[in-house]
């Protein structure tokens, strides 16, 4: 077995969409990146990445890279689960956290968790997302960007 720990971080700002988990979010911000800008798929991508040993995220989806310019964080997930497959592993579980002031997420949970699950092929019980305010302090608690952490472990299919 092996654990990965991830996080990632972007900036809101103003004709974006907001995506979290692979869900649009209804919010007047989106979050500023290359690709879609998940930062919860990006912060399990690169525990995913970082369990398996082979790098981080910027090493197999480059944000100086056009092939990535507004690209699905869902298809991301899904080529980094075809790296773990060509090295054996598979997903046992993850946990998540999604950093933010607003907007208030619980809603939009199940239907992260669900597409997570789906592209992961890890059982949804074993997929969870939270979701935590910082009660107004740092950028995160300003309503300046959104963050997230996830920690995974993995299984060898040997």
């Amino acid at each position: 077995m092996r654990t990965g720990f991830g996080y990632d971080v972007h900036r809101l700002t103003v004709g974006r969409k907001l995506i979290l988990g692979g869900v649009e979010v209804p919010f007047p911000k989106g979050l500023l990146g290359h690709s879609d800008a998940d930062v919860l798929l990006h912060a399990i991508i690169d525990a995913l990445i970082g369990a398996a040993g082979l790098g981080d995220i910027g090493r197999h989806f480059p944000p100086t890279e056009d092939a990535y310019k507004d690209i699905s964080s869902l298809e991301l997930l899904s080529r980094t689960m075809a790296l773990l497959k060509e090295k054996s592993f598979a997903v046992s579980n993850i946990d998540s956290t999604i950093v933010c002031e607003s907007p208030k997420l619980s809603a939009h949970i199940p239907a992260m968790v669900k597409n997570i699950s789906t592209v992961t092929g890890c059982k949804a019980e074993r997929v969870n997302v939270k979701a935590k305010t910082e009660e107004g302090l740092g950028f995160t608690g300003s309503g300046e960007g959104v963050s997230a952490y996830a920690i995974v472990l993995l299984e060898e299919n040997i």
